[in-house]
């Protein structure tokens, strides 16, 4: 079993509506499916656990399910961190290499990473990526790896990804009372570009926002690298209150009706088509305009875009998303939300579909699934890099550096 062990990868996505394991096999002709499992998540609420037995027993289904499957337990995993606790900052340091150039190693990258990392943050947070967005020799930026180059003075720049250090432990906390020994975190959204973003929507500007249950997470890669990362505090579940509130119904009534009849641009919906809504207590179900939940659905929407637009627009990056959005996540399924966010952001919008797995079942080619995808990918692409580079300064910047321009 230890061989299996070191040939498979697993990845875990705790959201907050659902828990999925994803078991791939590393091959020489890359990653082949195994198996996976997926459970309603009991204890998670916006990306943060509140009820820490509930969310081990959903990870515990999810990872049997996909042990079912691949015929083989699930040991160690690679584990998704979202919600609105996350931050972004980018920084940049450097050091000075002598009073002559001289040939840039490994060490001399690892220490001006080293000081562009060195910003205060408080007692309760930590980093979880440190991700490069290019190097500067001699005041010459544009440099990818400065590797065996020459200078005299080596400055970085780099994106921060943060986390609130409880939200954050008590999800791994959960896994290892789970049984799974947690080998990396990844904050979600840079999982999920490994699996629905291009090379050229990279490099040319591109904001990928996953559209979960408790929050949409945004990341925008210019240039190839990562230049901002969010966190807006609206998701699939703030439609499914909406409608909850607006229809007099129960939440998991709503959430029905929603994936049923749900459209984010009224006008779709033809006039004259009713729903059968159930009411609470012990009332008989009504029935209602189609178009109502339209009239319900449409100004969360077009609030989740003007937030997301607001959010890049403070941070300098909207004007540089030339290739657009690119959605993903199980909120980007309900029907008419790409037309609200092209109609909102006046940008090119495109729906995701994850790059497959081999031997994967088509079931998993969704959006929703882009994540726990990408983490497998994300996974095998630091163990490429730990096995090229043997020194250990960092997978997380190893595998981006790996995967540049990828």
């Amino acid at each position: 079993m230890a061989n299996h062990q070191s040939s498979f990868l697993t990845a875990i996505d705790v959201g907050s509506a659902k828990t999925t394991a994803l078991i791939a096999e590393v091959t020489d002709a890359g990653l082949r499916y195994r198996g996976h499992g997926v459970a309603e998540s009991r204890g998670s609420r916006k990306g943060v656990i509140v009820e820490l037995d509930k969310a081990v027993a959903s990870i515990q289904e999810s990872a049997e399910a996909a042990e079912n499957i691949a015929g083989a337990p699930i040991e160690r995993a690679i584990l998704g961190i979202g919600g609105a606790h996350i931050r972004g900052v980018n920084s940049h340091g450097g050091i000075t290499l002598g009073t002559r150039p001289r040939e840039i190693g490994r060490d001399e990258i690892k220490q001006a990473v080293e000081k562009a990392r060195s910003i205060p943050l408080p007692d309760d947070r930590e980093i979880l990526h440190l991700l490069p967005q290019e190097f500067a020799l001699d005041g010459q930026p544009g440099v990818h790896d400065p590797l065996g180059m020459v200078a005299a003075r080596l400055e970085v720049h780099v994106h921060i990804v943060t986390a609130a250090t409880s939200a954050a432990q008590n999800v791994i906390t959960a896994a290892n009372k789970a049984g799974i020994h947690v080998d990396d975190t990844v904050f979600e959204p840079l999982a999920a570009a490994d699996s629905v973003l291009r090379a050229d929507e990279r490099e040319l500007g591109v904001c990928l926002a996953d559209i979960g249950a408790g929050s949409t997470e945004l990341i925008v890669f210019v240039q190839g690298a990562v230049a901002h990362t969010a966190v807006i505090p609206v998701g699939g579940d703030h439609f499914t209150s909406d409608l909850s509130v607006g229809l007099c119904t129960a939440l998991a009534e709503a959430e029905k009706i929603k994936r049923a009849y749900g459209n984010a641009v009224v006008t779709s919906i033809p006039e004259g088509n009713e729903v059968e809504v159930p009411s609470v207590g012990d009332r008989p179900s009504r029935l209602m305009p189609q178009r109502m939940v339209g009239e319900i659905l449409e100004p969360r929407a077009r609030e989740l875009f003007e937030m997301l637009r607001e959010n890049l627009r403070h941070a300098g990056m909207f004007e540089l998303c030339i290739a657009g959005i690119v959605l993903c996540g199980g909120g980007s399924r309900l029907p008419g939300i790409f037309d609200v966010a092209e109609s909102v952001l006046r940008k090119p919008v495109r729906l995701s579909w994850p790059a497959p797995l081999a031997k994967m079942p088509g079931e998993l080619a969704e959006p929703e699934f882009a994540t726990v995808l990408g983490m497998v990918n994300y996974g095998h692409r630091a163990r490429i890099a730990r096995g090229l580079q043997e020194d250990r300064w960092g997978t997380k910047l190893k595998a981006l550096l790996v995967g540049k321009g990828a």
